[in-house]
Protein backbone atom coordinates (compact mmCIF):
# COMPACT_ATOMS: atom_id res chain seq x y z
CA UNK A 1 0.00 0.00 0.00
CA UNK A 2 2.81 2.11 0.78
CA UNK A 3 4.71 1.70 -2.44
CA UNK A 4 1.73 2.13 -4.17
CA UNK A 5 1.09 5.62 -2.82
CA UNK A 6 4.21 6.51 -2.96
CA UNK A 7 4.49 5.82 -6.81
CA UNK A 8 0.81 7.88 -7.63
CA UNK A 9 2.25 10.83 -5.32
CA UNK A 10 5.57 11.22 -7.61
CA UNK A 11 3.72 10.78 -10.59
CA UNK A 12 1.70 13.94 -9.53
CA UNK A 13 4.56 15.57 -8.59
CA UNK A 14 5.90 14.47 -12.02
CA UNK A 15 3.48 16.28 -13.95
CA UNK A 16 3.46 19.19 -11.81
CA UNK A 17 7.29 19.89 -11.74
CA UNK A 18 8.16 18.46 -15.14
CA UNK A 19 5.14 19.37 -17.48
CA UNK A 20 4.12 22.76 -16.51
CA UNK A 21 7.20 24.11 -17.39
CA UNK A 22 6.19 23.52 -21.40
CA UNK A 23 5.90 26.97 -22.44
CA UNK A 24 4.69 28.74 -25.52
CA UNK A 25 6.69 30.99 -28.26
CA UNK A 26 6.73 34.37 -25.81
CA UNK A 27 8.69 36.85 -26.92
CA UNK A 28 12.08 37.89 -24.87
CA UNK A 29 9.92 40.51 -23.17
CA UNK A 30 8.05 37.67 -21.38
CA UNK A 31 9.92 35.51 -19.07
CA UNK A 32 10.69 35.80 -15.57
CA UNK A 33 14.11 35.87 -14.77
CA UNK A 34 15.12 32.43 -12.38
CA UNK A 35 19.02 33.05 -11.45
CA UNK A 36 18.19 31.88 -8.36
CA UNK A 37 17.08 28.28 -10.39
CA UNK A 38 19.50 28.36 -12.87
CA UNK A 39 21.58 31.80 -13.84
CA UNK A 40 22.00 30.45 -17.09
CA UNK A 41 18.41 30.17 -18.16
CA UNK A 42 15.02 31.76 -18.51
CA UNK A 43 11.51 30.28 -17.95
CA UNK A 44 8.55 31.79 -20.28
CA UNK A 45 5.53 33.19 -18.54
CA UNK A 46 2.40 30.64 -18.49
CA UNK A 47 -0.48 32.28 -20.26
CA UNK A 48 -3.40 33.62 -18.01
CA UNK A 49 -5.91 30.26 -16.77
CA UNK A 50 -8.33 29.55 -19.82
CA UNK A 51 -10.84 27.68 -17.47
CA UNK A 52 -11.95 29.83 -14.03
CA UNK A 53 -13.10 28.08 -11.05
CA UNK A 54 -13.87 31.44 -8.99
CA UNK A 55 -17.91 31.69 -8.00
CA UNK A 56 -18.74 28.66 -9.26
CA UNK A 57 -19.96 25.06 -8.03
CA UNK A 58 -19.25 21.99 -9.45
CA UNK A 59 -20.57 18.16 -8.91
CA UNK A 60 -18.66 14.95 -9.77
CA UNK A 61 -19.52 11.45 -9.62
CA UNK A 62 -17.35 8.28 -9.66
CA UNK A 63 -15.50 5.62 -8.76
CA UNK A 64 -12.39 3.51 -8.22
CA UNK A 65 -10.59 1.02 -5.51
CA UNK A 66 -9.74 1.01 -2.29
CA UNK A 67 -5.98 0.26 -1.83
CA UNK A 68 -5.52 -0.06 2.03
CA UNK A 69 -5.73 -3.13 3.48
CA UNK A 70 -4.06 -6.15 2.71
CA UNK A 71 -7.40 -8.34 3.52
CA UNK A 72 -9.70 -6.21 2.23
CA UNK A 73 -11.36 -5.72 -1.51
CA UNK A 74 -13.16 -2.47 -2.28
CA UNK A 75 -15.10 -0.56 -5.08
CA UNK A 76 -16.50 2.84 -3.90
CA UNK A 77 -18.35 5.27 -5.74
CA UNK A 78 -18.26 8.58 -4.92
CA UNK A 79 -20.36 11.88 -4.88
CA UNK A 80 -19.05 15.67 -4.73
CA UNK A 81 -20.39 18.94 -4.44
CA UNK A 82 -18.44 22.46 -3.68
CA UNK A 83 -18.05 26.16 -4.44
CA UNK A 84 -14.72 28.21 -4.97
CA UNK A 85 -14.91 31.24 -3.30
CA UNK A 86 -11.52 32.70 -4.95
CA UNK A 87 -9.27 30.89 -7.96
CA UNK A 88 -7.37 29.18 -5.35
CA UNK A 89 -9.70 28.71 -2.47
CA UNK A 90 -13.15 26.86 -1.61
CA UNK A 91 -14.68 24.15 0.07
CA UNK A 92 -16.31 20.47 -1.07
CA UNK A 93 -18.13 17.98 0.67
CA UNK A 94 -17.66 14.23 -0.66
CA UNK A 95 -20.16 11.27 0.56
CA UNK A 96 -18.51 7.74 -0.84
CA UNK A 97 -20.18 4.50 -0.96
CA UNK A 98 -18.55 0.88 -1.24
CA UNK A 99 -20.60 -1.32 -3.91
CA UNK A 100 -18.41 -4.10 -3.31
CA UNK A 101 -16.45 -4.67 0.05
CA UNK A 102 -15.25 -7.77 1.12
CA UNK A 103 -12.23 -10.27 1.79
CA UNK A 104 -10.06 -10.34 -0.94
CA UNK A 105 -7.64 -13.38 -2.06
CA UNK A 106 -5.09 -12.66 0.62
CA UNK A 107 -7.65 -13.31 3.24
CA UNK A 108 -8.86 -16.34 2.25
CA UNK A 109 -5.26 -17.67 1.60
CA UNK A 110 -4.56 -16.82 5.43
CA UNK A 111 -7.69 -18.80 6.05
CA UNK A 112 -6.49 -21.60 3.66
CA UNK A 113 -10.65 -22.64 2.45
CA UNK A 114 -8.75 -25.20 0.21
CA UNK A 115 -7.97 -26.92 3.64
CA UNK A 116 -5.24 -27.68 5.91
CA UNK A 117 -4.26 -25.30 9.13
CA UNK A 118 -4.89 -22.05 8.79
CA UNK A 119 -6.24 -18.38 10.81
CA UNK A 120 -8.73 -15.96 11.09
CA UNK A 121 -7.45 -12.34 9.68
CA UNK A 122 -8.24 -9.53 11.04
CA UNK A 123 -9.97 -7.07 8.42
CA UNK A 124 -11.88 -3.41 8.62
CA UNK A 125 -14.18 -2.89 5.76
CA UNK A 126 -15.13 0.82 4.89
CA UNK A 127 -19.27 0.76 4.49
CA UNK A 128 -19.74 4.39 3.27
CA UNK A 129 -18.24 7.85 4.97
CA UNK A 130 -18.89 11.43 4.20
CA UNK A 131 -16.98 15.02 5.07
CA UNK A 132 -16.08 18.30 4.31
CA UNK A 133 -12.42 20.11 2.84
CA UNK A 134 -11.22 23.38 3.01
CA UNK A 135 -10.03 22.82 -0.58
CA UNK A 136 -6.59 24.93 -1.74
CA UNK A 137 -5.39 25.14 -6.33
CA UNK A 138 -2.25 26.54 -5.77
CA UNK A 139 -1.21 25.13 -9.54
CA UNK A 140 -2.68 25.14 -13.00
CA UNK A 141 -0.75 24.09 -16.56
CA UNK A 142 -1.68 22.82 -19.57
CA UNK A 143 0.14 19.98 -21.36
CA UNK A 144 0.32 20.18 -25.52
CA UNK A 145 -0.26 16.35 -26.74
CA UNK A 146 -0.46 15.50 -30.32
CA UNK A 147 -1.45 19.45 -31.02
CA UNK A 148 -4.06 19.48 -28.41
CA UNK A 149 -4.26 21.59 -25.42
CA UNK A 150 -4.84 20.03 -22.41
CA UNK A 151 -5.77 22.68 -19.01
CA UNK A 152 -5.79 20.93 -15.51
CA UNK A 153 -5.55 22.22 -11.91
CA UNK A 154 -3.74 20.78 -8.82
CA UNK A 155 -6.20 20.47 -6.22
CA UNK A 156 -5.09 19.98 -2.57
CA UNK A 157 -7.90 19.52 0.49
CA UNK A 158 -7.92 19.16 4.00
CA UNK A 159 -11.28 18.34 6.53
CA UNK A 160 -12.74 16.30 8.75
CA UNK A 161 -15.79 13.63 8.17
CA UNK A 162 -17.37 10.33 9.79
CA UNK A 163 -16.99 6.81 8.53
CA UNK A 164 -19.07 3.40 9.03
CA UNK A 165 -16.97 0.68 8.85
CA UNK A 166 -17.21 -3.25 9.34
CA UNK A 167 -14.77 -5.70 10.86
CA UNK A 168 -14.89 -9.14 12.35
CA UNK A 169 -12.91 -8.88 15.66
CA UNK A 170 -15.60 -10.82 17.25
CA UNK A 171 -14.96 -13.57 15.08
CA UNK A 172 -10.81 -13.19 15.43
CA UNK A 173 -11.61 -12.78 19.70
CA UNK A 174 -13.73 -16.18 19.94
CA UNK A 175 -11.95 -18.62 17.01
CA UNK A 176 -15.13 -19.40 16.13
CA UNK A 177 -17.55 -17.95 13.02
CA UNK A 178 -19.52 -15.07 14.59
CA UNK A 179 -21.72 -11.77 13.11
CA UNK A 180 -19.69 -8.95 11.87
CA UNK A 181 -19.63 -5.41 14.00
CA UNK A 182 -20.38 -2.26 12.57
CA UNK A 183 -18.80 0.44 13.86
CA UNK A 184 -19.09 4.77 13.55
CA UNK A 185 -15.68 6.87 13.85
CA UNK A 186 -14.76 10.23 13.25
CA UNK A 187 -11.82 10.82 10.95
CA UNK A 188 -9.79 13.32 9.55
CA UNK A 189 -9.44 13.47 6.22
CA UNK A 190 -7.45 14.88 2.99
CA UNK A 191 -7.06 14.57 -0.65
CA UNK A 192 -4.82 16.01 -3.57
CA UNK A 193 -6.39 15.56 -7.54
CA UNK A 194 -6.15 16.68 -11.01
CA UNK A 195 -9.00 18.43 -12.52
CA UNK A 196 -8.94 17.97 -16.17
CA UNK A 197 -10.64 20.57 -18.68
CA UNK A 198 -12.81 19.36 -21.29
CA UNK A 199 -15.42 22.24 -21.84
CA UNK A 200 -15.95 25.06 -19.29
CA UNK A 201 -18.46 22.34 -18.64
CA UNK A 202 -17.26 19.48 -17.91
CA UNK A 203 -14.18 18.05 -16.66
CA UNK A 204 -12.84 14.47 -15.28
CA UNK A 205 -11.19 14.86 -12.33
CA UNK A 206 -8.59 12.18 -10.64
CA UNK A 207 -7.97 11.77 -6.71
CA UNK A 208 -6.41 10.12 -4.09
CA UNK A 209 -8.81 10.39 -0.88
CA UNK A 210 -7.27 9.62 2.72
CA UNK A 211 -9.06 8.62 5.98
CA UNK A 212 -7.50 8.76 9.09
CA UNK A 213 -9.56 6.95 12.27
CA UNK A 214 -8.93 5.57 15.87
CA UNK A 215 -10.55 2.63 16.45
CA UNK A 216 -9.57 -0.85 18.93
CA UNK A 217 -7.66 -3.63 17.79
CA UNK A 218 -8.48 -7.15 18.60
CA UNK A 219 -6.07 -6.75 22.02
CA UNK A 220 -8.33 -3.80 22.95
CA UNK A 221 -5.71 -1.05 22.52
CA UNK A 222 -6.72 1.90 20.25
CA UNK A 223 -4.45 2.41 17.18
CA UNK A 224 -4.76 4.32 14.43
CA UNK A 225 -6.19 3.14 11.00
CA UNK A 226 -6.42 4.75 7.04
CA UNK A 227 -7.84 3.96 4.52
CA UNK A 228 -6.94 5.31 0.66
CA UNK A 229 -9.18 5.53 -2.22
CA UNK A 230 -8.23 6.24 -5.73
CA UNK A 231 -11.16 7.81 -8.04
CA UNK A 232 -12.01 8.70 -11.34
CA UNK A 233 -14.83 10.96 -11.48
CA UNK A 234 -16.95 12.90 -14.12
CA UNK A 235 -17.83 17.00 -13.09
CA UNK A 236 -20.11 19.26 -14.48
CA UNK A 237 -19.16 22.86 -13.27
CA UNK A 238 -22.02 25.48 -13.20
Amino acid sequence: MVLIMKKVICFQLAIVFFIIPIVSQAGINDTYDFSWLDPDKEVYVLQNRKFRKVNRAYMYIGGGKTTSGAFVDSNPIQFRGGFFLKEDLGFEVIYSKNLTGEESDAAEAVRNIGGGAGSRPFRRIVDNYYGGYLMWSPFYAKINTFNKILYFDWLLGVGAGKLKETNNKEEVIQGIDADSETEDHFAIMWETGFKFYMTKMFDIRTDITALHYKAEMVSGTETLYSNYDLTVSLGINF
